[in-house]
């Protein structure tokens, strides 16, 4: 068992600034040819936030959080942050931490299910700056999944029993609960336990909120061509489906992010509460676990798990290992990655 000395958080990154918004996105896109008018189209989204995505603040508030929960577990590693699209990128905290004698790593990723953009990606991006740095004697560990431990879902379920318990008690009964989480191509979910991951995830949390009330699973954020096939149904047509239900009353929780981030805060406050609006529904927005004390505990405890042995948590089904081969992209053309 490796003796770690420092934790990284390792996230997407986002823009602090309006000159911030087209390099980010095109670090984000780099490689795949995504033209120039897309970019411009979702720098838009950016520009209605004053160029600022909400994540970096976020982060930082992580970071704060966990570095005040390890210590609650006389856990005294120093607690980095370090992003793959934007600063502090991850190689800059990477040469910080070797400048600080840190050789042995263990990250947290700010992605909960498994997925190729939502860990193995975020794993290859740890390889390659061990990789990068030959002459060091250099570690860096991921810890496992964590959409199932107790810490995640219990913040989850206390977001949504705090929404619901807004809602108007003469709609609360009838109201549908959507859960949704950013949309992958089909291709890549054949390859990857995320759908099943978030169905369990959504079952387990629904049952404790709300036992034996329909829930739907819904996606959102979808950035790849027309052609290719992504998980659908998108939460703007989802809401079309649930409106010709006769249904008046409807609560989104995004279950598959850990922050509120511009995929958050636009997709769903912008795009879909405003279609929402059109067709006459009341929707609810439940916040994500953020800097919830349960998720921040959560992670804590994944840490110490790394840190003396102690026995995995989980609150559904076993806590997930990743197998061989688990979440590789399919080699079919045309494929774009997500992005932010």
């Amino acid at each position: 068992m490796a003796a770690y000395d420092a934790v990284l958080l390792h996230s997407f990154g986002g823009p602090e600034g309006p000159d911030d918004v087209l390099p980010f996105l095109e670090n984000v896109t780099r490689g795949r040819a995504i033209p120039t008018e897309r970019l411009l189209e979702v720098g838009a989204h950016y520009a209605r936030f004053g160029g600022v995505s909400p994540i970096n603040a976020q982060n930082r508030a992580l970071v704060a959080a966990l570095r005040e929960a390890l210590g609650s577990l006389g856990i005294g590693l120093p607690v980095y942050w370090g992003n793959r699209n934007w600063h502090p990128l991850l190689d800059d905290t990477i040469d910080a931490m070797i400048a600080d004698g840190h050789r042995r790593i263990l990250a947290i990723v700010t992605s909960a299910f498994g997925s190729y953009s939502g860990c193995r990606q975020y794993r290859e991006d740890l390889h390659a700056a061990v990789a990068a740095r030959p002459d060091v004697e250099l570690r860096v560990d991921k810890v496992r999944p964590y959409w199932n431990h107790p810490g995640f879902l219990d913040a989850v379920t206390d977001r949504l029993a705090t929404t619901l318990a807004s809602v108007n008690q003469d709609e609360r009964s009838g109201a549908r609960l959507v859960f949704t989480a950013h949309s992958i191509p089909t291709a890549w979910a054949t390859t990857s336990p995320y759908v099943e991951q978030l169905r369990a995830a959504a079952t387990a949390v629904t049952g404790r909120v709300a036992p034996g009330q329909p829930f739907d699973l819904a996606f959102q954020s979808r950035s790849g061509p027309p052609e290719v096939p992504w998980l659908g149904p998108d939460i703007v047509d989802h809401l079309d489906a649930v409106a010709a239900e006769g249904v008046s009353t409807v609560v989104v929780t995004p279950l598959g992010f850990v922050s509120d981030h511009m995929e958050v805060v636009y997709d769903l406050d912008t795009q879909a509460a405003s279609h929402a609006t059109e067709l006459g529904l009341t929707m609810h927005r439940t916040p994500t676990a953020g800097t919830h004390h349960e998720f921040v505990a959560g992670l804590a405890a994944l840490v110490a798990e790394h840190l003396d042995g102690r026995p995995p948590l989980s609150a559904v089904d076993a806590p997930w290992s990743c197998p061989a081969g688990c979440c590789e992209i399919p080699r079919r053309p045309s494929v774009s990655r997500p992005t932010r």
